[in-house]
């Protein structure tokens, strides 16, 4: 195969792109097919096949017009619409014999699951010999994902079952062993596009230079290469291979929310705030734990009471920095989620000065289970499964996922211009000795112990080629 020459580094090429990186694929439904490559020949010849199911960045492009012209008709009915992309383990490369040594990423090449005991997921043992408490499916090798994304499940099983054709599944000419299903979906009505503790969520996707053509108000755009291989702010841009520029890293956890728990520690904790009643105290401590009220709104702009119509304003619902400090976490906790995985001024103002553009992710991914039912609510705990398919790209994992994982959401010391005060750990994701100060903006050095809200049953790590990759290195034709 002739070597193709690398972009130059400012252009978009967004035919090569795959989709859900830089627009995310349209969805109300979404199928995530994890799979083992069982017939490396035959999987790659079929792979031929399967390639022009891909759908790019430009295509849904086109898809998101297609959707906002039928709404502004007042059309409210759903348009028949379904997207593919697909990702490969650091396992699934060697399986297949593509060298991907140029990816450079050391928590790739390890793999999520050696990953664990640093991520600090619950299991058993040391750093030598640490069992994750995962689903048993993610304790075995993955080599790929397919994902298929659509308006409905009709939508994306009629698709996904185009794409198990193609590799022969149910066949005796099969090339891969399914190892896990798993489908999420947006939650129904009025928390359409919130997670099931109940936040309106996905407000803070970084804006990308040379794609974002309107930025909001908020954080500063970042360039390309934070989140494609092979572009302008990508670290290792000399050195990469060309089949694997314009690709991108996923990093995929299988996140289980503990709801009813989460609702009864805030009912048992109401922020002491003098004018509130306890289910305002109630909703206040949520809101300083993730750092946005229910609606969106960043407490940073509406500090003690929700104000709705700065999360419906595009203009505002992004546009703060945690400078607002009238006295040490008045306004807003260090801990709060929202402030340990995206710092904003913590980070880029003087006198602390850090590199943030390559901390930066993009996140996907959708809510799965049902909602809560009567039954649990009943019980007051937890019973069916549900939580979040969390997805993100990125340049690198080590970079991004996990170093915000390990370094901000479970470092207590993080982030540092609260010396000599130690905020705790994010109280969503953060994992270790759950505990955080400046939930009682009055006494901000009160410590509050914090069960366990979010619980990881496994994930892995993967890289997400652009379709020159996928045609031209990884697919060969028999």
């Amino acid at each position: 195969m002739s070597q193709q020459p690398i972009p130059t580094p400012s252009t978009l090429d967004l035919d090569n792109i795959q989709g859900d990186v830089l627009s995310g694929l349209p969805k109300k439904t979404q199928t995530y097919f994890f799979f083992q490559i069982t017939d490396v020949k035959l999987f790659r010849s079929q792979l031929t096949q399967f390639v022009p199911l891909v759908k790019t960045t430009a295509q849904v492009l086109k898809d998101r017009k297609t959707i906002e012209d039928h709404k502004k008709k007042g059309d409210k009915t759903l348009i028949p619409m379904s997207s593919v992309n697909i990702a490969f383990s650091h396992k699934g490369f060697a399986q297949m014999g593509v060298d991907d040594s140029t990816l450079d990423d050391t928590d790739f090449q390890n793999g999520q699951r050696a990953d664990a005991f640093n991520l600090r997921d619950n299991g058993t043992g040391g750093q030598n010999d640490f069992v994750p408490d995962w689903d048993p499916a993610f304790m075995q090798d993955i080599h790929a994902l397919i994902f298929v994304s659509g308006d409905s499940h009709k939508s994306v099983n009629k698709k996904m079952q185009q794409v198990k054709d193609i590799f022969g599944v149910g066949s005796t000419k099969t090339s891969i062993k399914e190892v896990k299903t798993i489908v999420g979906d947006v939650r129904p009505g009025k928390e359409a596009g919130h997670e099931h503790f109940g936040f309106l969520d996905g407000i803070s996707n970084p804006s990308v230079i040379g794609f974002d053509k309107n930025p909001q108000p908020g954080p500063k755009q970042i360039q390309s290469g934070a989140l494609i291989l092979g572009h302008e702010g990508d670290p290792n841009l000399s050195s990469r291979a060309p089949w694997v520029v314009d690709g991108s890293f996923l990093a995929f956890r299988y996140l289980f929310q503990n709801v009813l728990e989460f609702d009864n520690f805030l009912r048992d904790n109401p922020v002491p705030l003098a004018g509130l009643t306890p289910e305002e105290g109630s909703e206040l401590l949520g809101a300083r734990l993730v750092g946005r009220w229910k609606s969106g709104t960043p407490i940073d702009l509406a500090p003690f009471k929700d104000d709705p119509e700065i999360s419906k304003n595009p203009h505002e619902n992004n546009d703060f920095r945690f400078t607002a400090e009238g006295q040490f976490q008045k306004i807003c906790p260090f801990a709060a989620h929202v402030r340990k995985t995206n710092p904003r001024a913590d980070l880029e103002d003087p006198p602390i000065s850090a590199s943030l553009q390559k901390r930066r992710i993009t996140r996907r991914g959708v809510q799965f289970g049902p909602e809560v039912t009567k039954e649990e609510r009943k019980a007051g705990k937890t019973i069916e499964g549900r939580g979040l398919l969390f997805a993100c790209y990125q340049t690198s994992i080590e970079d991004g996922f996990a170093f915000l994982q390990k370094s901000w959401a479970n470092e207590p010391t993080f982030p540092p211009g609260a010396a000599p005060k130690i905020p705790g750990l994010d109280p969503l994701i953060g994992q270790g000795d759950r505990k955080l100060i400046g939930t009682d903006p009055n006494n901000p050095d009160v410590e509050l112990p914090m069960p366990e809200f979010v619980v990881s049953r496994g994930g892995e790590y993967f890289f997400s080629p652009s379709l020159k990759g996928l045609r031209e290195t990884i697919a060969m034709a028999a």
